[in-house]
């Protein structure tokens, strides 16, 4: 009776009455009945729109949202039966919600059912289940998982579906066999089941085998982002000490170029004074020597005026002239262009050596090689944005504003003179090095271009073959001309079919050493792959043949 008497609570005193399971964080509103405080939270939140809030169990209507307090004694009681494990018998006694399969024998407020009898084509909670393991008279009937009865049973005759049909691939009954499918492969269901269940072992064992080598796989990738951690670290902390000591070096030449402005400074201004000083010394002097002069021609008496004037009529000769040497004011001037001159080689350097570190760091994606694309909107996934390097552009060649549009002109264009332009070919390089994965488009409505990637090293001036874009090792282009396809590396010339576009799309993974060109318009066509290993950071280029030649990097989303 004691028993009896705690389910019986435990059914009615500690279940939600909108969620049916045993409460959480327990409130009781004014009317007296308890819920889950988030299920009627959730409940009264539908009705804030009608201003009015009920108790969803007795319908009863509150003036004003009440304010939930948690009821503690509940709570330590619902605490108390998860301790003791009953809980589990409230959860074998636990009504029906809306997503549970109700009992077909229950009357009134109906329980969960927890098996189904394909025979009776019922289903029943676990205290109406016991007639069917209790009575021989149900010994045949064949029980399943809780679910509606009529799915195992043929619509068009009210029978159960014990046969397979192969054909349509679908169960059906036996009178399905004498009718619409007659002719058809057909099985028993267990004959079916036992063959799929063969395949699905066989699966199984597929997904088995593949989840060892994945879990494989995953350890060597844990240690792989281990020791790529610890290398990171690792190289961090060296290169913050080299680039510490770096800065030492730029602080400590700083002072001692300063320091020797400002001797050169007080060694000059000391030399100018000095100098002064005598000058005023020497106008001091002269002055003096006027004065008397000019009592003396004042004086009456002959015999004195000549008297006196030979010591006052012979001038000394100064010594220090009027016509001295000046330093050149342009002194500090120069000093300040050596430090220019130093600061640009040394950026240079840096910009450099700042791509082969990105080089090297690149490397490490080697492990995790993505596959190609295989579509224009997977290309564009690895799109960059490419500008022309004024400082490149043969002298012949018009950059537009935003330098992403080249054009071969027949006048010389004003470049300013520098050690990075192409002096005989009609070639630009990009302002970007590129690396990683890459992909870019060039657009050449007019004329023949060619196509190219180099490393920046490539020689500039002259027109030998370590000039031009292709004809070296360290050059690769497809040359694109009116009704022809070449591809050049290394001086040597290799023929390329496909469409004539007027948009190649060029797609590098510097890692994997792979450079391919395509041909761009409603579809893609590949038209020269190259699989080589690449040494150094690299930049696009763009050759031209005649004038009036023109080309453009396309912005990534520009349609076609």
């Amino acid at each position: 009776m004691e028993q009896s008497g705690v389910v019986q609570l435990e059914g009615d005193s500690i279940s939600c009455l909108i969620c049916m399971d045993l409460l959480k964080d327990p409130v009781t509103v004014p009317c007296g009945h308890s819920y889950c405080m988030d299920c009627i939270k959730a409940h009264w939140d539908d009705e804030d729109q009608r201003e009015t809030h009920s108790c969803p169990h007795c319908k009863q209507t509150f003036p004003a949202r009440p304010v939930l307090v948690k009821n503690t004694t509940l709570e330590e009681l619902v605490e108390e039966l998860k301790k003791t494990g009953l809980s589990s018998v409230s959860g074998d006694h636990c009504y029906a919600g809306p997503e549970d399969e109700p009992c077909d024998v229950c009357s009134g407020r109906k329980m969960k059912a927890v098996k189904s009898c394909l025979v009776c084509r019922a289903s029943y909670c676990e205290e109406h289940l016991k007639l069917h393991y209790e009575s021989p008279a149900f010994e045949k009937h064949k029980l399943v998982d809780t679910k509606k009865p009529q799915e195992n049973v043929c619509s068009l005759h009210d029978e159960e579906m014990k046969i397979f049909c192969r054909t349509d691939q679908r169960c059906i009954c036996y009178l399905c066999v004498m009718d619409e499918h007659e002719g058809h492969e057909t099985v028993s269901t267990a004959a079916e089941r036992a063959e799929k269940q063969k395949k699905l072992q066989e699966t199984r064992e597929q997904i088995l085998e593949k989840i060892e080598d994945r879990t494989k796989d995953v350890k060597i990738l844990q240690l792989e982002a281990g020791n790529i951690s610890g290398g990171a670290d690792k190289a961090v902390q060296e290169t913050e000490l080299i680039l510490t000591e770096l800065i030492h070096h730029l602080k400590k030449a700083r002072s001692e170029v300063k320091q020797q402005i400002r001797s050169q400074q007080e060694a000059e201004v000391n030399r100018v004074l000095d100098l002064q000083e005598k000058l005023e010394q020497e106008i001091r002097d002269l002055q003096s020597k006027d004065r008397e002069m000019e009592q003396l021609s004042h004086t009456e008496d002959h015999s004195q005026f000549l008297h006196r004037y030979p010591s006052l009529s012979a001038l000394s000769e100064s010594t220090h002239s009027s016509s001295f040497h000046l330093r050149p004011l342009r002194y500090f001037e120069e000093a300040t262009a050596a430090v220019v001159d130093t600061r640009d080689k040394l950026q240079e350097l840096l910009r450099d050596k700042q791509a082969e570190i990105s080089l090297t760091v690149a490397e490490v994606d080697v492990l995790l090689s993505e596959p190609e694309p295989k579509s224009r909107a997977g290309f564009l996934r690895h799109s960059c944005e490419l500008t022309m390097d004024p400082n490149t552009a043969h002298p012949h060649l018009l950059l537009s504003e935003d330098d992403r549009k080249a054009t071969y002109m027949k006048e010389e264009q004003p470049h300013p003179s520098h050690p990075d332009r192409f002096t005989a070919w009609h070639q630009v390089l990009s302002r970007e090095s590129l690396t990683g994965r890459c992909y870019w488009e060039v657009e050449s409505r007019r004329g023949g271009v060619r196509v190219a990637v180099t490393y920046r090293n490539i020689r500039r001036a002259g027109r030998l073959n370590e000039c031009l874009l292709g004809c070296n090792d360290k050059s690769w282009a497809l040359c694109c001309e009116p009704n022809s396809y070449t591809f050049w590396h290394n001086n040597v010339k290799t023929a390329v079919s496909g469409p004539q576009p007027f948009r190649v799309g060029v797609y590098l993974d510097h890692g994997a050493g792979v450079l391919a060109f395509y041909s761009v318009s409603e579809t893609m066509t590949l038209l020269h792959r190259v699989q080589t290993t690449f040494t150094q950071p690299l930049h696009a280029g763009l050759l031209f043949y005649s004038d009036g030649d023109a080309a453009e990097f396309i912005k990534p989303e520009k349609d076609l």
